[in-house]
């Protein structure tokens, strides 16, 4: 009977430590942008939060915000939102991202850009030409 037990709690341990080794990392998430003429230059994508990943919670959030002349995002804010728990990580990456810097006779200054986040427990496969 002991030996069933231990048997089974070993087969549950090795799956959800298989799932989250598989979700594990960056490829867990998967981010889309809004057009915008501005070129990112350091993207920066969000961790998974343990709760979620836990719980096996996914989603997506939509971050917008503005662009400065000098590459850095402001008056950033949480659009929508499927879930909590994946509003904080979002803006946090957010935050760290910059952007291409204007040239000075460039007259542009305070782009509105929107990023959107899918949280996924599924790998993501990387396209060459994100960043």
């Amino acid at each position: 009977m002991m030996v069933n037990w231990i048997q089974t709690n070993s087969i549950v341990l090795l799956t959800a430590l298989t799932l989250s080794n598989l979700a594990s990392g960056d490829d867990a998430v998967e981010k889309f942008d809004s057009d915008t003429d501005r070129v990112p230059l350091l993207t920066t994508v969000p961790d998974y939060p343990e709760v979620a990943r836990r719980d096996r919670i996914q989603g997506e959030v939509q971050v917008c915000f503005n662009i400065t002349r000098d590459g850095y995002p402001r008056r950033i804010a949480v659009r929508s939102s499927s879930n909590r728990l994946f509003e904080k990580p979002a803006m946090k990456a957010i935050r760290k991202s910059t952007w291409v810097r204007l040239d000075d006779d460039q007259a542009m200054s305070g782009i509105k850009a929107c990023r959107t986040f899918r949280f996924s427990l599924v790998p993501v496969e990387k396209d060459e030409d994100q960043s």
